[in-house]
């Protein structure tokens, strides 16, 4: 991995794990989900405007712009998988996540909004995952990008993005001071 991949993949690329999951494994995976919220405002509490507006590498998001995609993201993925509970493998909806990113509250609105909305929906989303029965997490959904993802795969995959964007707002912190 080169230098500018370890920046934007500081924690390793995203896995794809398409065995299921045991049962402490998977409750592994909910308690990362259960505490990116207050890891993430421990983290930014007290930053001024000009820290927050500080990219986490050359080229890279703000760390303003990281926390307000974590819950983007995270609306996007919590839905999906409560479609793939509900439904027989739905396709779902892909959004163009640097787009969002550069949308002018992203860019420029106070960050408490977004933590205080990952806060609530990491509380229903765990809630979610954790009354799920065990035979639920082989359920899909189909990504246009991804194929075929089950509930299991997914949550791998968004507890990797909570240590992924953790990892780009320390970075972010580093060059901030």
């Amino acid at each position: 991995m080169n230098d500018l991949d370890a920046e934007r993949y500081p924690v390793g690329r995203i896995p794809r794990n398409t065995t299921p999951l045991d049962p402490l494994a998977r409750a592994s995976l909910i308690a990362v989900l259960a505490q990116a919220p207050a890891t993430l405002r421990a983290l930014v509490d007290g930053l001024t405007d000009r820290q927050l507006d500080t990219p986490y590498r050359q080229g890279g998001w703000t760390i303003r712009q990281v926390i307000h995609h974590v819950p983007d993201s995270h609306m996007n993925a919590y839905v999906r998988m409560k479609l793939a509970a509900t439904e027989t493998a739905p396709a779902i909806k892909t959004y163009n996540e640097a787009l969002w990113a550069e949308l002018p509250e992203a860019r420029t609105a106070p960050i408490g909004m977004s933590l205080d909305l990952l806060d609530a929906l990491h509380r229903r989303w765990t809630a979610f995952l954790s009354a799920l029965p065990e035979t639920e997490f082989q359920k899909t959904f189909a990504h246009a990008d991804w194929g075929l993802v089950t509930i299991d795969e997914a949550l791998g995959m968004y507890a990797w993005h909570c240590r992924h964007h953790t990892a780009h707002v320390k970075l972010g912190l580093q060059r901030a001071r």
